[in-house]
């Protein structure tokens, strides 16, 4: 899950109770992604069956397999995040001093909010921006495969934010 979970002997009742919901949060992103992406292969499965055996090929396909995409994309790099299998390098970390690898990991939290924070933010406005908009085969929204981008996004930095707060300084870092 990550360094945050192997001590809890510093946290209050309430941040266990955080720290259970964003569990809980994770978890639950990570089964969207797996439905979104089960969602995928049944959609282009179907697809194929419609244009090769049925020669009438659905127009909701595409757009409903954006959308999926969009979906099983931004909710599992969210979680990712948060259980901490997010492509990484740790070999120049793990060498450093104890603050200087807190410092580094404070980095990357902060540069996995910023972005999260980027990717809410804008995709919360290109999804407003097309809502009245209708998509091309489909009764969605045109800018429908953003509205994941935004909430993955406020995940993602949900959760590099509660990492910083919940993994404290380590003990040699804290005597300095």
């Amino acid at each position: 899950y990550g360094p945050w979970h192997e001590s809890t002997a510093h946290m209050t009742d309430t941040a266990t109770a955080a720290r259970r919901f964003l569990d809980r949060l994770a978890n639950a992103a990570l089964a969207i992604a797996a439905i979104a992406l089960s969602g995928i292969v049944i959609v282009q499965g179907w697809q194929v069956v419609a244009r090769y055996v049925f020669n009438n090929s659905p127009g909701w396909t595409e757009p409903a397999a954006m959308l999926l995409l969009s979906t099983a994309m931004s909710f599992g790099a969210a979680s990712g995040v948060h259980h901490q299998r997010h492509f990484r390098f740790p070999l120049l970390v793990d060498a450093l001093p104890p603050n200087w690898q807190r410092l580094c990991e404070v980095l990357c939290a902060l540069t996995i909010a910023g972005i999260g924070f980027l990717l809410a933010y804008w995709g919360g406005l290109l999804f407003l921006d097309g809502a009245a908009i209708r998509m091309a085969g489909s009764a969605l929204p045109q800018s429908a495969p953003y509205c994941p981008i935004a909430l993955g996004g406020l995940l993602m930095s949900v959760f590099a934010l509660a990492r910083i707060a919940n993994n404290p300084a380590p003990a040699a870092a804290r005597n300095d």
